[in-house]
């Protein structure tokens, strides 16, 4: 009996595989429910504080739409969407991008940079509760370590 795959099947996984992805999917669902519920009493989504720390992280507090989009692995139009609803409450503003006619920059206002900075302390918190804290050092490395690995490109070119 041959115990080779034919091409286009699918490689099911075995048991082990089976219970490491169901268990990361668990890890993620867990540790963004709990940062995105503590971050909702203060009045912000994950998404929110992920534009405004990396708004508040950039030379002039500047960033293309595109940039942000790619670094959230959202398409533009998305978070075009998600730049209007966060405009009109005051955390950014849209100015054009002469190098992209269709582009925009975000630039991270003076009462979004406040909403950051009071929003900070409570995000920290949560992540220490939900994720830091709940770890040792080596568990800390090895995520790390294995983040690292899936972030680079595969050998077909695929991520």
């Amino acid at each position: 009996m041959s115990t080779r795959v034919p091409a286009g099947a699918p490689h099911w996984l075995n048991p082990d595989e089976e219970r490491a992805w169901r268990a990361f999917l668990r890890v993620v669902v867990a540790v963004q429910t709990g940062t995105a519920r503590d971050l909702a009493t203060i009045g912000l989504s994950e998404p929110d504080y992920e534009v405004l720390s990396t708004l508040s992280e950039r030379t002039g507090h500047t960033s293309t739409l595109g940039e942000q989009a790619d670094k959230m692995g959202w398409s533009r139009s998305r978070l075009s969407r998600h730049a209007t609803r966060m405009e009109g409450r005051g955390l950014l503003r849209r100015t054009p991008d002469p190098a992209d006619g269709r582009g925009c920059f975000l630039v991270l206002t003076a009462q979004g940079l406040d909403a950051l900075e009071n929003a900070a302390p409570a995000h920290v918190q949560s992540v220490r509760r939900h994720f830091i804290d709940r770890l040792t050092p080596d568990d800390l490395i090895a995520i790390e370590q294995i983040a690292r690995r899936l972030e680079e490109p595969q050998a077909d070119g695929q991520r």
